[in-house]
């Protein structure tokens, strides 16, 4: 818990907390009931009776905190009943441009009793064999993976939570970016979407990302989805079952009650928690960083100091979107560059998180405490520090140069992926 860390005395800390909702407990959720309440689409039982020999069901990866074993658990339960055998199942891992998860990685996120008998498949966004485009939205190819469309019956899973482009993730985008084909995944994080009016963290009505995501899941002809919201400790607070869209618009509204919070006063530092899912590469864990300095309403002064501890132990990561991350900011002489090159000319899939950094670290040193792999962060124009404790040290001199030596307010955000803080509107300007 980082609220609980001592911070030296220059700091006032003020721990950020999300309204309070009810918690629903693993046992009290059952498939399309009054905890999980299914939205414009027939029963899964219905679909699985009426023309399912073949089954596809995209999961999330390791960076995904959803709870995916519970959730496979009422699927299959359903399936089962329906008559749908094992053997006519297969477990599409959305991994996006990430890494493959390993047989262990599945097992452990999974359960070995949801994997029996079933074929686990890892996505592989490179893999021409795997993938096929089933049309445009956008002028975007919406290229996905062939199980998705060959499969008499499709549906995903996933998580509703706060997502820098999508506004909010979950819905459609477990397939049509979980299960994309790099082309479509380069251009859907291309300066051309990314930099659109609309595209932003936690907005869904006129979010050109988010409409790509809802045409693109209709061309791919998903029809049943199970999503969950999470509040910062990881429980489930929201569930339901059914339409893409209506499940997503559903849940994106219970998620945005708990993640937002309004403050009265810009900070001039921020130490800022990940789930461990996220703090396992800096690809990933950076999030932290780019959600809290480019929302709406920033509640951070210009210059302030984000702290975030991660062990990193991936170093940047090591999917292809994360070792592009890593090349691009790399080898780039400042976070300006970088900017430069992106607005100019395509980047690599990947390349978008490098550009979303290189914009926060205009007005924000980003220190990541305990990392594992120093030099990486060093590379990446970031400050390694040995632990929380160094961390804080280093954020205080900042402050005390560009602040001064009086005490100054430490956001304490203990989930930064889902504890949106912002400026009331009444302070902005």
């Amino acid at each position: 818990m980082i609220s609980s860390h001592s911070v030296p005395n220059i700091f006032q800390p003020l721990l950020i907390s999300p309204p309070s909702t009810e918690i629903i407990r693993h046992e009290q959720l059952r498939l399309e009931s009054e905890y999980c309440p299914l939205l414009s689409s027939p029963s899964l039982s219905t679909l699985a009776n009426s023309s399912s020999h073949s089954v596809v069901i995209t999961i999330t990866d390791a960076t995904r905190p959803s709870p995916d074993r519970l959730l496979l658990h009422l699927i299959r339960k359903t399936l089962d009943e329906a008559g749908i055998k094992p053997e006519q199942i297969t477990l599409l891992c959305a991994t996006g441009l990430h890494r493959p998860m390993s047989r262990d990685e599945a097992i452990d996120k999974f359960g070995e009793e949801n994997l029996a008998g079933v074929e686990f498949v890892n996505h592989a966004a490179n893999d021409r064999d795997q993938l096929v485009e089933v049309g445009v939205v956008d002028s975007i190819p919406v290229v996905v993976n062939r199980r998705c469309v060959e499969a008499d019956l499709l549906i995903a899973l996933g998580v509703v939570e706060p997502h820098q482009y999508a506004g909010f993730s979950g819905g459609a985008k477990g397939v049509v970016i979980g299960c994309g084909g790099e082309k479509t995944i380069q251009e859907t994080h291309s300066i051309g979407m990314i930099g659109r009016s609309g595209t932003q963290l936690t907005a869904i009505q006129g979010n050109p990302f988010q409409s790509f995501v809802r045409e693109g899941g209709k061309k791919v002809g998903l029809r049943y989805v199970l999503n969950v919201a999470l509040n910062a400790e990881g429980e489930v607070v929201g569930s339901a079952c059914g339409d893409p869209i209506e499940v997503h618009n559903y849940l994106a509204a219970k998620s945005l009650k708990i993640c937002r919070v309004d403050l009265p006063e810009p900070a001039s530092a921020a130490l800022v928690g990940v789930p461990e899912s996220k703090g396992t590469n800096l690809y990933q864990a950076s999030r932290a960083a780019t959600y809290l300095a480019l929302a709406e309403r920033s509640p951070l002064r210009p210059g302030a100091p984000i702290i975030i501890p991660a062990t990193i132990r991936e170093g940047a990561g090591d999917g292809i979107g994360e070792r592009h991350f890593f090349d691009l900011l790399s080898r780039v002489e400042s976070p300006v560059a970088l900017i430069r090159e992106f607005e100019e000319k395509n980047s690599p899939a990947g390349g978008q998180r490098a550009y979303i950094v290189a914009r926060t670290l205009l007005n924000h040193p980003i220190i990541v405490a305990g990392a594992e792999y120093p030099d990486v962060v060093r590379a990446c124009h970031m400050i390694p520090a040995i632990d929380l404790d160094e961390g804080l040290n280093i954020a205080e001199d900042i402050v005390r140069q560009r602040f001064g030596n009086h005490q100054q307010t430490l956001l304490l955000i203990e989930n930064g992926l889902t504890t949106i803080p912002r400026l009331a509107e009444q302070r902005v300007g």
